[in-house]
């Protein structure tokens, strides 16, 4: 029986080489042509939209980059998953199941897998916690009775609608949220995966031997469906058993998903955390500083929190444990929609804004390969210089801001295309595009304060009138949406717990090249309500 892989990952693992390689921004020549191929015949059998001047493509690079990963850049193999997957999500109407789940559903199916801490790794990945030991046979025999009385009915069975829902939040929402906040190493890189603790101290065979099911379900829908969605896992807690059920575990993956999974012992849990994450994100029973567990509302990351406009403070634990997704708000900005049922009725509303300086701030270089065409011919060579690291450690003083508050003056460039606009695809653009080193009069010059002014949203309204509802929520607390006043808008509490009183922004006359990758395509009537 094959031992399971014990120990922290290799010191290599946490390279950047290695864990930017075959992501966007980092694709090489063959890579590309892949991609391009993979949009290509993708489009040809009618499962790809590409953009145009109208319309945005029907998904983004990140997400067709994900299934090339899956299948070593074979766009013929790739091709075959992506199929699969858009099939599937036809039948299941997932795009509808998202949008009509109902809170408390979504709450329950939450309750009993991977929840997000609220957190991010170094690199600005999202941190997810599993703790198994909480999932006793009452609880689940509970959530099995509960999906059985479902309402959503579909192809799938009801726990497996009720498990797309919370794959569709991380990658509708979480993701895109993770993808824009500023400051984060390599932001021309979307971030397109999640880091995973999985507790398993305190559970034992039998409860394994329960949970099987349940846990490959998960598994097993990641691979199929949503793949490379996973950075790593590590296990924490393992039983002295633990060898013998890898045996079956290990089958619910694929061999490249079983060699992100790392079996940590007690004195390797702080030691091997902390080299991926701030003391401050890991929770506090594994060495670190943050008050998490699951079942608790996520603690949103300051940095995160920073650059949020919450419009309303007492809808912050919707916002960030119901189904959620982001649209295109006006001016670039990204617009949180909660949405959803409650008690029957549909729910959608705008619980925040992230605002186009912010993103405009996390995604300065994301137009890396369009940019930069001398880095395609120096990466023909095989010395060190021609390497991506290489490459983004000698460009990054220039090509793109460092955080937020500490922009870096660039060269001037020509006004970005309006967001309807196709973007190029060629491999190689033209030099003309290559963006130029700020000149030196810039370097000195000072990022400006700037107050931002409170902002409003408009809810669906009735009458004119925003209508009262409220709901209990699974963990006893009472939701209620306040009717705001005549004009239905709700002003936005600039307290300092939701968002900064000023900000930090770039000099005047500052451009920087915008980025489609954030959000899904949206309909643009669909803000109307809320603008």
């Amino acid at each position: 029986m094959a031992e399971p892989p014990a120990g922290p990952p290799p010191l290599s693992a946490s390279s950047e080489q290695t864990r930017l390689k075959g992501h966007i921004g980092h694709l090489t020549r063959q890579e590309e042509a892949a991609l391009v191929e993979f949009k290509k015949s993708s489009a040809e059998q009618g499962l790809y939209r590409p953009e145009t001047s109208t319309q945005r493509a029907s998904h983004d690079d990140g997400t067709l980059v994900r299934y090339l990963r899956a299948r070593k850049f074979v766009p013929q193999d790739a091709l075959a998953q992506f199929k699969d997957t858009e099939l599937w999500r036809k039948e299941n109407n997932l795009d509808a199941l998202y949008e009509r789940i109902d809170i408390h559903d979504y709450q329950e199916a939450r309750s009993v897998y991977p929840q997000w801490t609220g957190r991010r790794d170094k690199r600005g990945i999202p941190v997810y916690l599993y703790e198994v030991g909480k999932l006793d046979s009452k609880k689940m025999i509970a959530y099995s009775q509960a999906t059985s009385k479902s309402k959503v009915k579909g192809p799938s069975p009801s726990r497996m609608l009720r498990l797309f829902a919370l794959y569709e939040n991380l990658t509708r929402f979480v993701m895109p949220l993770c993808s824009a906040v500023p400051g984060r190493v390599n932001p021309e890189t979307p971030v397109d995966q999640s880091n995973n603790i999985v507790d398993i101290s305190r559970v034992g065979l039998k409860q394994f031997w329960n949970l099987r099911s349940h846990m490959q379900d998960a598994s097993q829908l990641a691979t199929a469906h949503y793949p490379e969605t996973l950075d790593r896992i590590f296990i924490i807690g393992a039983p002295s058993f633990f060898p013998t059920v890898w045996g079956w575990i290990k089958k619910w993956f694929d061999p490249i998903t079983t060699s992100k999974i790392f079996i940590l012992s007690q004195d390797q849990v702080k030691p091997t955390l902390s080299a991926f994450m701030d003391v401050s994100s890991i929770p506090k029973k594994y060495g670190g500083e943050l008050d998490f567990e699951c079942g608790m509302m996520p603690s949103m990351d300051p940095e995160i929190r920073k650059c949020l406009d919450l419009k309303n403070p007492k809808l912050e634990e919707l916002f960030l444990t119901g189904p959620t997704r982001w649209v295109d708000g006006s001016e670039g900005d990204m617009v949180a929609l909660s949405v959803g049922s409650i008690d029957g009725q549909p729910h959608k509303e705008a619980v925040a804004t992230m605002h186009s300086w912010a993103v405009r701030t996390a995604t300065g270089s994301s137009n890396f390969q369009r940019m930069h065409a001398d880095y395609f011919q120096r990466m023909d060579s095989n010395n060190d210089a021609a390497s991506p690291l290489a490459y983004q450690q000698s460009a990054a003083t220039s090509s793109r801001p460092q955080s937020r508050g500490d922009a870096r003056p660039q060269a001037p460039m020509q006004p970005p295309p309006p967001r309807q606009a196709q973007r190029a695809t060629e491999i190689q653009p033209s030099a003309s595009s290559i963006q130029q080193p700020p000149p030196p009069q810039l370097l000195n010059q000072q990022p400006q304060q700037t107050t931002v002014p409170p902002t409003a949203v408009q809810p669906h309204l009735l009458n004119g009138v925003i209508p009262e509802s409220k709901s209990t929520l699974p963990n006893g607390s009472i939701l209620k949406s306040e009717p705001a006043g005549l004009d239905g808008q709700i002003g936005m509490q600039n307290d300092g717990a939701s968002a900064p009183k000023s900000i930090v922004m770039p000099p005047p006359g500052l451009q920087r090249m915008e980025t489609q990758y954030m959000t899904p395509a949206t309909e643009p009537s669909e803000l109307k309500h809320f603008q």
